[in-house]
């Protein structure tokens, strides 16, 4: 199982950009599906966005147009780039690989938009 620890969440004001980092503990080349989930404050879990081995991406109606996902292989690190940030935005954000049917998730890490 990869384990996998995330960065780059903080405080942003509306309107802002903050770039989250995913950095995996071993070799993501052969892991299927790479993703970003987030929950806030009394909510489920939901998702924010996927991308695959071939780099097919999908993403959260929510968030179309404003995230946008990305790996690195040779990095082991997977990226998410949010700009236009909104107040509700604002959760704490997890790093997910899925592969052979096992999730792996991240500790994550907090964005909160604010003025």
């Amino acid at each position: 199982q990869v384990q996998l620890v995330e960065s780059g969440g903080g405080l942003v004001q509306p309107g802002g950009s903050l770039r989250l980092s995913c950095a995996a503990s071993k070799s993501i080349f052969s892991i299927p599906v790479m993703g970003w989930y987030r929950q806030a404050p009394g909510k489920q879990r939901e998702l924010v966005a996927t991308i695959t081995r071939a780099r097919t991406t999908n993403y959260s109606d929510s968030v179309k147009g404003r995230f946008t996902i990305s790996r690195d292989n040779a990095k082991n690190t997977v990226y998410l780039q949010m700009n236009s940030l909104k107040p509700e935005d604002t959760a704490v954000y997890y790093c997910n690989a899925q592969q052979s049917g096992v999730h792996s998730w991240g500790q994550g890490t907090q964005v909160t938009v604010s003025s």
